[in-house]
């Protein structure tokens, strides 16, 4: 398989089969997040309502993007993943799926409502740091570590607070009194709320699906990259002519940038740049087109690529760059250098199809199976009284919105923890701190602070084993 010996073709199998049973249990473990509020405002049978979420999380992994998925490629630095002994690159790939299976599992059997989004970021973390104890060399981008942890970390808060300010604009919206009522026990909800409640489920699945489903492309593709790095590096369909014309609009401004004023941190950054650009150059001589770049040149080539863009975003930012005319660049040259940038990092930022697919896939039949445990801690064990239309509304209204937002910025967050927070804030807004079932809520909250120091410790141990084994 791809030059690859019979043992590392099955190794690289049950990776990626590994990654896929994840994902599934990811769809049964968040099911809850999406159908909770449909089934407990009895707006629609648990059996259609799982699998009507199911269908909108395949769907939202499907058309969600990958921006989120490449923040996760590139948690760890391709260096980390490709090492000279690909049995190392396997021991870490196991130790973090391993780790992520097992939480997640544990965390569902005892029906906590854990983030599947913490579990993969601390695994991930885990093993970039036991890297950093072996090599001494960074193996985590800690840029890239910073913004995924501040996502997670803000995202409960946003949904707890919003959700009750929501809940406080219904209140002075909607006069109807059945819409903040607890469901008939028998009857179903009228049409209007019905409609509503499906409206917001269908867009918590959908979100979720573009949120926690690029995570799994992600995990895919940081496989596939370890497994086979040239294969993998750059996007063969998109490799045409434009590279030629990116690299060299980039060969050209940095021509005319004037070093004389630049102090010496700067200079430094520009010489690395400058340095990138000519070495993709030169491999572009050499080959007779780019869909024609040799494959053992193409990891170098994605290498570059990426130091390119971290060092002009760099270059650009430098307080003393803020007249750019001191370097005998316009404005307008400089928006074009960055357009440039952008569109050649597109070389590196993809996905092929057929991973999408497989993890739209795994997300959607997971998301069929299993539900019962967190819908019933989220339906029943967070508040007291039972939830409300208003409630689950608001919850869900909030949750997708966020998680909506997120994707669009590339940000990883937590669906389980931004609408069980959520659905707290309902509790709050609708009777105040006696509403809420502290045992439930203590649980949630352990979940959440434990699971990426927990994991972390696991998937760095796991990993430090597995490279014992395979020396």
């Amino acid at each position: 398989m791809f030059g690859l010996s019979i043992g590392l073709s099955v190794l690289l199998v049950v990776v990626i089969l590994a990654a896929l049973v994840f994902e599934f249990i990811n769809g049964f473990h968040d099911t809850a997040n999406a159908v909770a509020t449909v089934i407990y405002t009895r707006s629609l049978k648990p059996s259609v309502a799982v699998v009507w979420s199911g269908i909108w999380n395949f769907i939202g992994v499907y058309f969600g993007g990958i921006a989120v998925a490449m923040g996760i490629v590139n948690l760890l630095p391709m260096d980390a993943l490709v090492d000279q002994n690909i049995y190392h690159s396997v021991a870490m790939i196991a130790a973090l799926i391993l780790t992520a299976i097992v939480w997640n599992l544990a965390t569902w059997y005892f029906g906590i409502p854990c983030s599947s989004s913490h579990t993969l970021l601390g695994s991930i973390f885990g093993v970039g740091i036991a890297f950093m104890f072996i090599s001494g060399d960074a193996a985590l981008n800690w840029k890239k570590v910073t913004d995924a942890g501040l996502s997670l970390l803000i995202s409960p808060l946003i949904g707890l607070g919003l959700t009750m300010l929501l809940m406080f604009l219904f209140k002075r919206i909607i006069k109807k009194k059945k819409f903040f009522a607890e469901p008939d026990p028998v009857k179903k909800p009228p049409f209007w709320i019905r409609s509503f409640l499906v409206l917001t489920c269908t867009s918590v699945s959908f979100s979720h699906g573009s949120n926690d489903g690029q995570k799994g492309v992600g995990l895919i593709m940081i496989i596939l990259i370890a497994f086979l790095p040239a294969k993998f590096a750059l996007d063969s369909s998109k490799i045409t002519t434009n590279m030629t014309g990116n690299i060299n609009y980039l060969g050209n401004y940095i021509s005319k940038i004037d070093t004389v004023k630049l102090n010496a941190a700067d200079y430094k950054v520009f010489a690395d740049m400058r340095t990138k650009v000519t070495a993709i150059k030169s491999v572009l001589g050499r080959s007779q087109g780019p869909e024609e770049i040799p494959y053992s040149e193409r990891f170098g080539v994605r290498k570059n690529i990426l130091s390119i863009a971290k060092l002009s975003d760099k270059f650009f930012k430098s307080e003393s760059l803020k007249n750019v005319a001191i370097i005998s660049l316009t404005e307008k040259e400089v928006d074009h250098f960055k357009k440039n940038v952008k569109e050649l990092s597109g070389y590196t930022e993809y996905a092929p199809w057929w991973v999408i697919l497989l993890i739209s896939t795994s997300l959607g039949l997971g998301t069929m199976i299993g539900w019962k445990r967190i819908v019933v801690t989220i339906g029943e064990k967070i508040g007291k009284s039972h939830l409300s239309y208003a409630q689950g509304a608001s919850a869900e209204l909030v949750a997708a919105s966020t998680i909506g937002i997120s994707t669009l910025l590339g940000l990883p967050v937590s669906t389980t923890h931004v609408l069980s927070s959520g659905v707290a804030g309902s509790m709050l807004a609708h009777g105040g701190r006696k509403n809420l079932q502290y045992s439930t809520v203590k649980n949630i909250l352990i979940a959440w602070v434990v699971t990426i120091p927990v994991t972390i410790l696991l998937s760095g141990g796991l990993f430090l084993l597995f490279r014992l084994f395979v020396g």
